[in-house]
């Protein structure tokens, strides 16, 4: 049963096992992979376990700050000792250990996956044929996250650029090369099409299932520049009825709930209360409880460019995540940065850094589908989706878009790209649909950037929109070329 997640504790063994490098892969009893994977219910076990590595802190936490930070949405108010900070002032180092930590645990969750795809014939069964599709979507997402981080946008030399290792089976090279970003998308996409078949259950948005695979393609193929595919498989999502966009009340207190019970959640990152990382949580890094500042850092704000653009409209159901922090009515300060906590990753089951990140949505297949409309000439389709987006927002009149009314946005792709940043705002998202649609970083508001904490501004082109390879796996493997 899917509840069986929640048992993590008896599930710790096996996951250490599953998630050590080879050289450690002999669970504690000293079973052989084949003896501890002898059994359906073993696989099973096991998958559970490929589940939890995603909400480990060196997955959950690093994903989201090194995918947001370096983006418009978020501010840095002020120093910090966090190195994930560099992400956000694009001093990267090698020796990050929030790269090298992602990293490792990117390509644990890879090995584990890889160690059950191997075990499975399909066709053995239904069952089966439902793990081993969970597991080659996990080895998709670890692959597509670890280029999206490593690697450099694919419309950038059309993916010839070098990306990252792909290893797909359990004996691989003992020091593998980079393969190209093209290579990297293509075996993403390959272990996507082949879960989106192989996997019949409709589970809960806890786990993978076929709308899950093909929700994670439409955005894959959208940063491919396939626009096609793109609206194609959001259109499989949004057509399954699978999934609802969320009324306002229950968006508004999206984070509070636990994400199975929101209609939009398509996949999340599960944490349950006995997950909670209290301080070292995402969410502590984004909020404090403004009365008693203790829940929290709250280094980590709305950025001022952000907090105009949603204040356009007082209505707007997204001011919902955000917290402004005011004393006698008037709004406090951290260094330059006026103090808007995001609320975005907290109070989940009322505990105030409890939060599942949700990965996959159905606003994004909304938004996917129209970037891709827009790139593709279907204008008034583009802004139907984006009108869907703003509705559900609460946004009416005058607040939604025609084709004789841009609002002052030029065209109709800075008005998806701009629905997709408030919409999307915090979950990872930004500074990729900045590059990959060759658009610079501006930051022309207070904030520790620039040589006078307010104008700062980075090319798509630049070195630094993606991380250094850790600089403690080119020590250990000289066929890791490092990025300039």
């Amino acid at each position: 049963m899917e509840t069986k997640i929640l048992l993590r504790n008896t599930l710790l063994a096996l996951l250490i096992a599953l998630s050590a490098c080879k050289n450690e892969l002999q669970p504690y009893d000293s079973k052989s992979n084949d003896v501890a994977l002898a059994t359906p219910a073993d696989i099973q076990i096991a998958t559970f376990g490929n589940y939890a590595m995603l909400v480990a802190e060196p997955y959950t936490r690093h994903f989201l700050t090194l995918n947001e930070w370096p983006g418009d949405n978020v501010v840095q108010s002020g120093a910090d000792g966090d190195q994930a900070s560099l992400a956000a002032s694009y001093l990267h180092i090698p020796a990050m250990y929030p790269t090298q930590d992602f990293w490792a645990q990117s390509y644990k969750l890879i090995y584990a996956t890889n160690l059950i795809i191997d075990k499975i014939t399909d066709g053995e069964s239904a069952a089966l044929d439902q793990l081993k599709g969970e597991n080659l979507f996990l080895r998709a997402l670890a692959h597509f996250n670890l280029v999206r981080l490593f690697g450099r946008p694919y419309a950038q030399n059309k993916g010839q650029n070098p990306g990252i290792p792909v290893i797909t089976r359990v004996k691989a090279e003992e020091f593998p090369t980079r393969h190209t970003v093209k290579e990297v998308y293509d075996q993403v996409i390959k272990d996507l099409l082949q879960a989106a078949v192989l996997m019949k259950e409709a589970k809960n948005a806890n786990f993978a299932s076929k709308e899950v695979a093909e929700a994670l393609l439409s955005r894959v193929y959208l940063y491919l520049e396939d626009n096609a595919n793109a609206i194609l498989y959001a259109n499989k999502v949004i057509d399954s009825k699978r999934y609802q966009l969320a009324s306002i009340d229950t968006y508004k207190k999206a984070p509070t709930l636990v994400p199975e019970t929101n209609p939009e959640t398509i996949f999340n990152f599960r944490h349950t209360l006995a997950d909670n990382k209290d301080k070292n949580a995402v969410g502590s890094l984004y909020y404090n409880d403004p009365v008693t500042l203790s829940t929290g850092w709250g280094e980590y704000y709305a950025s001022q460019t952000f907090m105009d653009l949603l204040n356009e409209h007082p209505e707007d159901a997204r001011l919902s995540f955000i917290t402004p922090h005011y004393i006698n009515g008037k709004i406090q300060y951290r260094g330059t940065s006026p103090i808007y906590f995001i609320n975005k990753f907290n109070w989940q089951e009322g505990i105030a850094n409890l939060s599942s990140p949700v990965y996959l949505r159905l606003a994004e297949m909304y938004l996917n589908r129209a970037e891709a409309y827009a790139k593709t000439g279907q204008n008034q389709l583009a802004i139907n989706d984006v009108n869907t987006i703003r509705t559900r927002a609460g946004l009416a009149g005058k607040a939604l878009y025609t084709l004789n009314d841009l609002k002052g946005r030029g065209s109709v792709l800075n008005v998806v790209l701009e629905e997709r940043r408030l919409e999307l705002a915090f979950e990872g998202h930004r500074p990729g649909d900045l590059y990959r649609n060759n658009l610079p970083l501006v930051r022309a508001y207070p904030g520790l950037h620039g040589t006078d904490n307010f104008h700062f501004r980075v090319e798509p082109t630049h070195p630094r929109v993606i991380f250094y390879i850790p600089e403690r796996e080119v020590n250990i493997n000289k066929n890791l070329v490092q990025n300039p």
